[in-house]
């Protein structure tokens, strides 16, 4: 699981949006009497975007402005990219009273993938990041005794969470980064819901999408090559509900891939077999815990983990 960086983005979007350009999105849409609206920013490590199209520019415009506040909100309760989040004062701390709901929610989620995947899934892995990370600097890896000291801090049970307070055990610390995006994900498209917009597609680093293009085509999602930069993998088509990808390469501390930013809780160490993996589900919340857990159990016990979860479908890639 990701420490601190996000993951480098294995999807490459909506299929139109980038190559016809807002330009030629309002033209695809006036042809059928709608109107697009976009909103674009910096949030949760990354660049995020919200597009919408409709019949009503002003409902749009109000849309977009609630869905980038939910966005924030969760930005504001679980970004470790923020040092005054709730997660991060959590960290520094080891105790929160009144957790804000965003938190609560993912972390209740966290813990939960954590139990069901005997502990594949541990959103406690944060100490390993920085172990890591100063190794790398070094051109080394982990000494192993510093590895077992960081290990002895790592286990989902360390975490004691209710409505009122979350406590962490000495020494623990908490990442949602396998989560945060997709949630985020969720959140915009609640918003955009509520403000009765049919068409919408959201990239807050992992991406969730309703209704059609503003072509009146399905939204397709291309999925590029983990090892050839700028190639595309494979397409989902059409491309509607919400997916996430983990992978191997977003912050790799070893030319050959063979260490990077997502951990096996059990070792320490990364795990080796795939080079990434995407899920698609019914919430980005859903897709994004998966697909970090998939990563750590592999395609075999990961494809029986996702096929428990009605409406989700797994991709992977093989490590060569």
């Amino acid at each position: 699981m990701s420490a601190r960086p996000t993951r480098r983005r294995v999807l490459l979007g909506a299929s139109g949006l980038a190559a016809a350009g807002i330009a030629g999105l309002r033209a695809q849409a006036g042809a059928r009497g709608l109107t697009v609206r976009t909103r674009a920013g910096l949030a949760l490590g990354t660049t995020v975007s919200l597009t919408a199209a409709g019949p009503d520019p002003d409902a749009l415009d109000a849309a977009l402005s609630e869905g980038m506040a939910a966005l924030r909100t969760v930005e504001h309760a679980a970004s470790l990219f923020r040092p005054d989040s709730a997660l991060s004062r959590l960290n520094r701390d080891g105790h929160l009273d009144a957790p804000p709901a965003a938190l609560t929610t993912m972390l209740a989620f966290a813990l939960g993938l954590a139990e069901r995947t005997g502990g594949a899934f541990d959103p406690t892995v944060q100490p390993l990041w920085p172990l890591w990370s100063q190794a790398a600097e070094r051109g080394a890896r982990p000494e192993p005794a510093a590895l077992r000291d960081c290990l002895a801090r790592v286990g989902w049970r360390r975490v004691r969470l209710s409505p009122e307070a979350i406590t962490l055990e000495p020494g623990t610390a908490v990442t949602l980064n396998a989560l945060v995006q997709g949630h985020a994900a969720d959140a915009v498209m609640a918003a955009l819901r509520a403000r009765g917009i049919a068409d919408a597609f959201v990239d807050t680093g992992e991406f969730g999408a309703a209704g059609a293009h503003p072509d009146g085509t399905p939204w397709r999602l291309g999925l590029a090559d983990p090892r050839r930069r700028g190639e595309v993998a494979a397409v989902i088509a059409p491309f509607t509900g919400f997916a996430a990808t983990s992978g191997d390469y977003n912050m790799a501390f070893s030319p050959d891939f063979s260490d990077h930013h997502i951990f096996d809780p059990a070792t320490g160490h990364s795990p080796r077999g795939l080079a990434s993996v995407t899920v698609t589900a019914p919430s980005g919340l859903l897709a994004d815990g998966l697909s970090t857990a998939c990563m750590v159990l592999g395609p075999e016990r990961g494809g029986a983990l996702v096929a428990r979860h009605r409406g989700c479908a797994l991709r992977v890639s093989v490590k060569a």
